[in-house]
């Protein structure tokens, strides 16, 4: 076991919304020490995935504040916090221009102003773009930003076990225990097979999402729900897991993990779904055409590949104009090209793939949870801004304003917070390595089985109820495993997918309508009774 490291501020996850916090409290405080860890590469992150882009008001001649609140809430369903949708839309503008100054580039038309798409659910151009890989231009534009700042820490490679709390002082800690309090987290040193303890006096968790819970996402390996399993197993709240979005078109590839996404960004310039007849269906499902909310183009889409026996249906984007598309989406072009489609002349085939957690780790408007000196914002964190949808383009903005408000909060608390004392090892509970690494990797194959047949888009009591019971099993063959083997990162991501799993199907089951991103058969009316799912 190596010595003890304490950090002032530690971030867990090196994604849009980790390095905004992290840049923000390293400047704030140049004497204090800033760590980021991350158990892969650091620019390897949902961010890095992010097509679309970032929505703002940006042009208010012919936008305004009430519209994207409107639109974000006629998303979202009835369960968003209106007052977080309006403290996210209202501040959003002066954290893109943060990122602007930080040196991100996003696209401009032949006047020189930003060239402003439209995408499902928004009633106004405001997504600000970097053609079609705006998440990897804002996080080059963040890393650059970090290497000017000393005392950053950036640890990769290193896997976050479980955060410390009383539990790990020997206290009996339950969900009803009022002072739950982080005091850093046990990890895994990949470079040195070790499990070591950080200590923080405030850490932040920035993990991103869960869509690796799936056979089909579009989602990268990383995206394991890490945070929200470690907050589950330390007794903080989880909410609204049910509501998983899936994107209506990523490229239908078979076997192909993750899932290239053709992003909607493409429909918002003009594109069209088709059926296998070729027929443009949307009009049937909703008034909006290709352009509605993504939870209805998902559920159309899987209605017309249930309709017609396929796997995949087509965005035909012939009619779009040849130099327009190559300008705003390259990437997709070539990808398209790469297997033998030429989008001018051929439709490309789609299907829904999961693609973002709208719950997960409770937070208040300061990204505070439940456990004190615990902050958590970015995808694996409930705001309350998404409710029971996310609107397109919403997320990356979210990252950055809940990144600065977490800053804030925390910047008002560290003074006052020591490092805890006397914090014990980790107590491994094997040193034996798994006989065969097939225990792990096939078990991992089920749940995602499980998950994509039983709690995909279109769900029924009865699939929840099965899919509870193959959990049950599963959970309880990896603890067996956890327990008689040398911890690994592969166990521990399996571990903490299960743990995820069963919070989105137990989150199911609670909630008796259909709401949103919740889709049931049997409860297909919606409640008069507005509520969170919390776990």
């Amino acid at each position: 076991m190596t010595t003890d490291m304490q950090t002032d501020f530690l971030v867990i996850g090196s994604g849009i919304a980790g390095l905004t916090y992290a840049l923000k409290a390293a400047k704030q405080h140049p004497s204090r020490q800033v760590t980021v860890i991350t158990k892969t590469r650091t620019d390897e992150t949902n961010t890095k995935y992010a097509q679309g882009g970032i929505a703002g008001v940006w042009d208010e001649e012919n936008d305004s504040y009430g519209k994207h609140i409107e639109d974000t809430l006629i998303a979202g369903d009835g369960l968003c916090n209106e007052r977080v949708v309006e403290i996210v839309v209202k501040e959003g503008p002066e954290r893109i221009r943060e990122i602007i100054e930080y040196g991100a580039r996003f696209d401009k038309d032949e006047t020189g102003e930003y060239s402003l798409g439209k995408e499902g659910g928004h009633s106004e151009n405001r997504i600000l773009h970097h053609k079609d890989v705006t998440g990897k231009e804002v996080e080059r534009a963040l890393l650059e930003e970090m290497k000017q700042v000393a005392n950053i820490q950036l640890i990769n490679h290193c896997f976050v076990i479980d955060i410390i709390t009383q539990h790990h002082l020997g206290y009996l800690v339950t969900k009803s225990t009022p002072d739950i309090t982080c005091y850093g987290v046990y990890v895994l040193n990949e470079r040195t097979n070790q499990i070591e303890k950080i200590l923080a006096r405030i850490t932040l968790l920035a993990t991103g999402g869960c869509g690796q819970a799936y056979r089909t996402t579009t989602n990268p390996r990383i995206a394991t729900g890490d945070g929200i399993a470690m907050v589950y197993r330390a007794k903080g709240r989880i909410e609204n897991m049910e509501f998983i979005q899936f994107h209506p078109t990523a490229l239908y590839e078979p076997g192909v993990s993750p899932s290239f996404l053709i992003t909607e960004a493409v429909r918002g310039d003009g594109a069209i779904l088709r059926n296998r007849n070729e027929e443009a269906f949307m009009e049937k499902y909703d008034a909006r055409k290709d352009l509605a909310p993504r939870d209805i183009v998902a559920r159309a889409i899987d209605s017309e590949m249930k309709r017609t026996g396929t796997e995949y249906v087509y965005l035909d984007c012939r009619e779009i104009d040849r130099e327009k598309f190559l300008r705003h989406f390259p990437n997709i072009y070539e990808k398209c090209l790469s297997i033998g489609i030429d989008v001018m002349q051929q439709m490309i085939p789609v299907a829904p793939a999961a693609h973002y957690s709208c719950g997960g780790i409770k937070t208040d408007e300061w990204g505070r949870t439940s456990i004190q000196h615990l902050y958590a914002c970015g995808e694996c964190a409930s705001t309350g801004l998404h409710g029971a949808n996310r609107l397109a383009s919403n997320s990356l903005l979210e990252a950055m304003v809940f990144g600065h408000r977490c800053f804030l909060d925390a910047n008002a608390q560290i003074d006052a917070i020591a490092f805890a004392e006397s914090i014990p090892d980790w107590k491994a509970l094997s040193t034996t390595d798994p006989r065969e690494m097939i225990l792990i990797t096939q078990s991992q194959k089920e749940l995602q089985q499980i998950m994509s047949d039983y709690v995909g888009i279109v769900r029924t009591d009865v699939r929840l109820e099965r899919a509870m019971k193959r959990l049950d099993l599963l959970f309880t063959e990896t603890e067996e495993l956890y327990r008689t083997t040398k911890v690994s990162p592969q166990l521990c991501e399996l571990r903490n997918l299960i743990t995820v799993g069963y919070l989105i199907v137990k989150g199911a089951q609670f909630r008796k309508e259909s709401r949103g991103l919740h889709y049931n058969t049997d409860h297909q009316q919606k409640s008069e009774l507005l509520q969170n799912i919390i776990l």
